[in-house]
């Protein structure tokens, strides 16, 4: 692909003085000037509102080089040929046009665009010349090369692109693929003989010639390449009758789905339970569940902490819908329907202000933070949020502005601080749980190599985790961003970030994933690994605007040094790109769902798969457990008995909402436990900062091994959501202990 919005790069020619850094030192220096033991200090890049550190791991994309026919031999020493790319979908590609040029031909086409001083170009319709720095406007390789296939009007030898569809060259731009690629070759360290403008004592180069760095001490990154068992699987589960926009577990066993309205069939209801205790019967395996009154497209969704553990839905599509406040109370067992059904009534109770693409959270308080969105489809910016129950006005968030349409969908999380993190487009910062407003700000988010403007949230959509929490809790909690993509040629981002809000001077350390990936799901796992999975290699979040699916899963481990944490794990056959989620199951299994990239290439995904973890391939025995107190106040002391193997750690995964990137209501957490025999004691996390009130998935693990999950909650319901909303047609379970 054509790189974009490079700010530096190597200049284009071709013969090189190498000048090797190995671990700390410097091979070559200037002629003359006493050797230094040590590089000097190199400071970080700034490079927009991120920074850029050269210690960090980058990826390195390889610059292609195809020739779709004769390409002329006298074009300028360093473009080449990039491909055939779709142009005028959402606008023309390259940001420059010039006039029909009756005698048009690939060289003047270049030539034009370099006196510019452009690094892009692109010719179609035989005779149409377009340069640019970039390609914008979502532009997309087009699926052949030979969709480019007009003669050139001033030399029929040569192809200059076609209806909407573009031939680009591009210079080189500093790649290490590059410099074998165009024949460099390394000259005597002599020839770099000028002094570096910001330091005498060293050289940057000379003439046409530049002072290359290499890393040759102990590789950056590392990644691990699991097979058999090992690498876990891929398993088709069930077909479906729903392309799901958001998945939720629920705490009867089951899994919710919900979707837009015109995605499915005329007849569907737009929500479906699965019951995975009825796998083999097909129709007793998806109920049809009623109610939804508005469209729920891009919404947000929570589990509440009320004694029922109700799901809710914010938001929506447009009109009344970006006011909905939807609510499931989970009933049935597996194998049993339940007869709930989805409640809503947005004139009875509804948000403050239209709300499309919002991200929403349980405070500490136990009360409902709802934060962005657009004000329906594709309309202005919403930069508040508000509190449900309604309490007050809503609070501005004019950072939210600033960043649109990058910052939707935002990151949040409460802090073992007691602050909540925000991160939206490629910033950060805290928020008072008190005000809502920033107290502090957050360096900006790293993007890649290739694009310090690559952004994180809707439309470039990575995903965000918290890193596991454990007893007794004094570690800082670290907050992990993974994937992305940015403006311009919508590169997808091919590395994690992650950070310590917490920290006194908290700083983003970057690892490198295997491969590119725009709109993962990423799901937190009971041993406390991450399953890295769904998404795209190229292109943003969005019907059709995404292309070359990324059909590998990654397992992330925490436990293991900075990056070395990553492994490359099973296929999958199943492309899973805009609206897919993944769920963790009861059993450790991983739930993956949903599709619906509407490019008349890849379908709309009715088939729900599983991925199979390595703790459930290994055939070790899973152990068991009974558990009779389901309901813990904060620092109980709580029995369990394991009934089968042996207990050596306990996790509790918060309940989750998948839905483009973000898992709302994930949190991780090992709390403290003993055991005595077959009789063990759980200890609640201590207060609502380290967990905030709600429900969570409790495994006993034996190793890495899970055991089926108990569902519990933690700090109850101290917004008394359990009352709430109080109208007639609204059925409330009401305040108590669990039910």
């Amino acid at each position: 692909m054509v790189p974009t919005r490079f700010q530096f790069a190597f200049p284009t020619f071709v013969v090189l003085c190498w000048i090797t850094l190995s671990n700390a030192s410097i091979l070559q220096k200037r002629q003359g000037v006493p050797e230094s033991p040590t590089v000097p200090d190199i400071p970080n890049v700034s490079l927009g509102s991120s920074s850029f550190n050269p210690t960090a791991t980058t990826s390195v994309t390889p610059v292609p080089s195809k020739k779709p026919g004769p390409v002329p031999a006298g074009i300028p020493t360093g473009w080449t040929y990039r491909g055939c790319f779709i142009d005028n979908v959402y606008g023309k590609i390259l940001s420059t046009g010039e006039a029909d040029n009756a005698a048009e031909t690939i060289e003047a086409c270049i030539a034009v665009c370099q006196s510019l001083g452009n690094t892009v170009a692109g010719i179609e319709y035989a005779s149409q010349c377009s340069c640019g720095n970039e390609i914008v406007e979502g532009g997309t390789l087009a699926p052949e090369d030979t969709d480019c296939n007009m003669a050139c009007s001033g030399n029929s030898a040569e192809i200059c692109g076609g209806p909407n569809r573009m031939s680009i060259y591009a210079t080189d731009c500093g790649d290490v693929a590059n410099i074998a690629q165009n024949g460099a070759t390394t000259e005597p360290s002599t020839d770099c003989n000028t002094v570096c403008s910001g330091d005498p004592r060293y050289l940057c180069g000379s003439g046409n010639r530049i002072s290359y760095y290499a890393w040759t001490g102990t590789p950056l990154y590392t990644w691990a390449t699991p097979t058999g068992n090992a690498a876990g699987a891929y398993e088709f589960l069930i077909g479906g009758v729903v392309v799901p926009l958001i998945a939720s577990p629920a705490r009867n066993g089951k899994v919710t789905f919900l979707e837009k309205h015109g995605t499915g069939p005329p007849n569907s209801t737009g929500a479906y339970e699965l019951d995975l205790a009825q796998l083999n019967n097909f129709t007793g395996a998806w109920r049809p569940m009623t109610g939804l009154q508005t469209d729920v497209f891009c919404s947000a969704g929570l589990t509440l902490p009320d004694r029922a553990g109700r799901q809710l839905d914010v938001g929506g599509w447009s009109g009344t819908s970006t006011f909905g406040i939807r609510m499931y109370w989970p009933d049935g067992s597996p194998g049993v329907w339940g007869v709930n059904e989805w409640q809503e009534n947005a004139a009875e109770v509804a948000l403050q202000t239209g709300r499309w693409y919002p991200s929403a959270m349980i405070l500490s308080n136990g009360s409902i933070l709802v934060v962005g969105g657009e004000n329906g489809s594709n309309g202005p910016p919403v930069p508040n949020m508000e509190l449900l129950p309604r309490v007050g006005g809503l609070v501005s968030a004019p950072y939210l502005a600033q960043t649109d349409p990058f910052s939707l969908y935002p990151f949040l999380a409460v802090l073992p601080s007691g602050g909540i993190f925000i991160g939206y487009y490629n910033q950060a910062q805290i928020l008072s749980p008190v005000t809502l407003t920033p107290i502090k700000t957050l360096p900006g988010i790293p993007g890649s190599v290739n694009d310090f403007l690559s952004g994180r949230t809707y439309p470039f959509e990575g995903a965000m985790m918290l890193m596991p929490q454990a007893a007794p809790y004094t570690a800082l909690v670290t907050v992990m961003i993974c994937g992305g993509s940015n403006p311009g040629a919508a590169i997808a981002v091919d590395n994690c970030v992650s950070i310590q809000p917490d920290a006194t001077n908290p700083q983003w350390v970057l690892e490198r994933m295997p491969n590119k990936r725009v709109m993962p799901c990423i799901t937190a796992l009971p041993d406390g690994t991450y399953l890295i999975a769904n998404g795209a290699e190229q292109g943003v979040a969005g019907f059709g605007l995404a292309t070359d699916p990324n059909l590998n899963a990654i397992l992330y481990d925490p436990t293991k040094p900075v990056n070395s944490r990553m492994s490359i794990m099973a296929n999958t056959t199943v492309a899973r790109l805009y609206h897919s989620e993944s769920v963790l199951l009861n059993d450790g299994r991983v739930l993956i769902s949903g599709s619906d990239p509407e490019d008349g290439v890849h379908p709309q995904e009715y088939r729900v798969e599983v991925f199979v973890p390595p703790y459930i391939l290994s055939g070790l025995p899973r152990p068991s457990f009974t558990i009779q107190n389901i309901d813990w106040t904060y620092g109980q002391a709580v029995t369990f008995t394991v009934t089968a193997g042996t207990a050596t750690k306990v996790s509790l995964l918060g309940a989750v909402a998948s839905t483009h990137g973000n898992s709302m209501g994930q949190r991780t957490i090992f709390p403290a436990f003993s055991c005595s025999g077959n009789t063990c004691t759980v200890t609640a996390p201590p207060n609502n900062k380290i967990c905030p009130p709600g429900w969570f998935q409790m495994f006993v693990l034996n190793g890495p091994t899970p055991s089926i999950a108990t569902w519990v909650r933690i700090g109850g319901d101290p917004a008394s959501l359990g009352n709430w909303p109080p109208f007639p047609d609204f059925t409330v379970p009401g305040m108590g202990p669990a039910i």
